[in-house]
């Protein structure tokens, strides 16, 4: 009889143990299962916030760009700064006008698969406008001057051209040249969906292009050496 109870005793141990760890693993699965949703939902999370803030295509490489610093430039220069959104990117083999731009000077758009090569250019050898804007989208700096305008003007600009950019040398990543869209300025620069005008020319006026090629130069969503 003794031996019966400890029998159906030892029985009811061992069940109740199965039972312990079976429960024990039932728990340990639904927290690992808790686990793996919530590192999937961060996942997610991270994964959005990434897009969000690449902005999907680079279409812009200019958000560090203080541009409080080049409205004050502009200002003291009696000049205009300007940032615009992206007319787009794509490549195009026809020849382009400034009434293809939403912007005089264009800013960014359709341009032509090949991009103008840094330097200065001498008035009526200036690129076509294709060739230019492709320029700013990569990451270069053009200064621009009325047809016209006083040659005194034009040798500043040339001064300002050829300065020191960044230890870089004179004329890194940038171009002089005649302005050939009809611009409402006297002289202004232009970057990838940027540009700084001044419808009148100052001695002040090189500072504030000065302090644009500082900011912007290289800010362009292909830049290239």
């Amino acid at each position: 009889m003794s031996s019966r109870k400890e029998e159906k005793e030892r029985l009811r141990r061992e069940r109740e143990e199965r039972e312990r760890v079976a429960a024990a693993k039932a728990k340990r699965t639904r927290l690992l299962q808790l686990f793996g949703g919530v590192v999937a939902a961060c996942a997610i999370i991270a994964g959005v916030a990434v897009a969000v803030s690449s902005g999907g295509s680079g279409a812009d490489d200019s958000a560090d760009v203080d541009e409080g610093r080049l409205e004050a430039a502009a200002q003291r220069a009696g000049c205009v700064y300007r940032s615009f959104p992206l007319e787009g990117d794509e490549h195009v083999t026809e020849p382009l006008s400034a009434a293809d731009y939403k912007t005089n000077p264009p800013t960014s758009g359709p341009h032509d698969p090949e991009p103008a090569p840094d330097g200065l250019y001498v008035a009526g050898n200036e690129p076509e406008i294709g060739n230019w804007v492709h320029t700013l989208e990569h990451g270069r700096i053009i200064f621009q001057y009325r047809p016209g305008v006083d040659s005194s003007v034009v040798a500043q600009l040339e001064k300002l051209f050829n300065e020191d950019v960044a230890g870089s040398g004179g004329g890194y990543h940038s171009v002089l040249m005649r302005n050939n869209t009809r611009m409402p300025f006297e002289v202004a620069a232009v970057a990838w969906r940027h540009y700084i005008g001044c419808r009148e020319f100052t001695p002040k006026s090189i500072e504030a292009l000065r302090a644009f090629r500082e900011e912007l130069v290289d800010k362009g969503p292909e830049t290239v050496p």
